[in-house]
C-alpha cells in the first residue's frame, strides 16, 4: 500500500480552522495520516467547539496548560485502527502533550511537537533531554518494526536549512547542540525523508511572522519527515508545500509504500 502522509504546524487549530485554509488542504490532498503540532487547545475547549473532519478519526494529545502546545493526528477511517500510546514516559514533557506513538500493522508513526530552546536558550537542556528521551523511545521501537517520526523538530540541521545560516550560528534553533542531536539522530539509523530525496533543493517549512520574511523567503526548513534507514527505498515523494499558507508552518507530506 501506498500511504500518503502530512505533517503540520498549525499554530493553533481554531485559529486555522477559522481561517478556512486547513480542511481545503486536507480535501485537495487526501492524506491517509495528517499529522498536526502546536494545536493549542485542550480537551474542555475542543468540547465547545464545532470541529469537523469527515471520513477521519481524531487522536488529541493536548497540553495541561490551556492554548499551549498539543498534538493531534487524523486517521482516514478506511485504515486499520492503530495502538496509541501517548508521551515519552516523562511527566516535564508528557505534560505539554508533545509526544504520540501509533502502532500500525507493518510499522511506527510518532508525532512529536519538539521544545524550543528559547532565544536566551534558556530551554535548551530541557529541550536536549526531551531529544535524548525521544531517541531512546523511537531506537526501541525500531527493533520491533520500522519507525517514521514526524512533526516540527524545532531545528534547522544544515546552513542549506536556512536562509540566514552564519547569522544564526549559535541562535536558537540552529545552535550546535542541537545540531548535533539531529545528526546523532540520521546515524542512529534513520533518513531524513526530505533530504534523501532532494540533495540540493532550497525549501523552507517555518518563516518568522516578522518582516515579512516569507513574502521574502527568508525561512528554515525545521519540519520533517524521518524515516527508519531500511524504509529508504520504499520512500517515492518528499515534499515540502511552501505555496500552503494558514500558520507560520508549512505543511511537509511523505509518500512511502509500505
Amino acid at each position: 500500500m501506498r500511504w500518503k502522509l502530512v505533517s503540520w504546524n498549525i499554530n493553533g487549530l481554531r485559529a486555522i480552522t477559522r481561517k478556512n485554509l486547513f480542511w481545503p488542504f486536507v480535501e485537495s490532498e487526501k492524506p491517509d495520516v495528517i499529522c498536526l503540532q502546536e494545536v493549542k487547545i485542550d480537551d474542555a475547549k475542543r468540547a465547545q467547539e464545532n470541529f469537523d473532519f469527515p471520513n477521519y478519526r481524531e487522536y488529541f494529545n493536548s497540553a495541561k496548560r490551556p492554548g499551549y502546545s498539543g498534538t493531534a493526528v487524523l486517521v482516514r477511517d478506511k485504515l486499520e485502527i492503530p495502538r496509541l500510546n501517548l508521551g515519552i514516559g516523562d511527566k516535564r514533557f508528557d505534560q505539554e502533550g508533545r509526544v504520540q506513538t501509533f502502532e500500525f500493522d507493518k510499522f511506527y508513526l510518532v508525532n512529536a511537537y519538539f521544545p524550543n530552546s528559547r532565544e536566551d536558550l534558556s530551554r535548551i537542556d530541557f529541550k536536549i533531554d526531551f531529544n535524548n528521551l525521544l531517541l531512546k523511545h523511537i531506537k526501541k521501537l525500531d527493533k520491533k518494526k520500522p519507525v517514521i517520526i514526524t512533526g516540527d523538530y524545532n531545528v534547522a540541521h544544515n546552513p542549506i536549512d536556512l536562509a540566514r545560516p552564519k547569522q544564526n550560528e549559535g541562535e536558537h534553533g540552529y545552535h550546535p547542540r542541537e545540531r548535533d542531536w539531529m545528526t546523532k539522530l540520521l546515524d542512529s539509523g534513520f533518513v531524513d525523508t526530505f533530504r534523501d530525496k532532494h540533495p540540493d533543493v532550497i525549501k523552507y517549512s517555518w518563516w518568522s511572522q516578522m518582516f515579512g520574511a516569507r513574502k521574502r523567503n527568508v525561512g528554515w526548513r525545521i519540519d520533517y519527515f524521518v524515516v527508519s534507514k531500511r524504509m529508504a527505498t520504499k520512500i517515492k515523494k518528499a515534499e515540502i508545500q511552501d505555496q500552503v499558507t494558514g500558520s507560520d508552518h508549512c505543511p511537509v507530506t511523505l509518500e512511502i509504500e509500505i
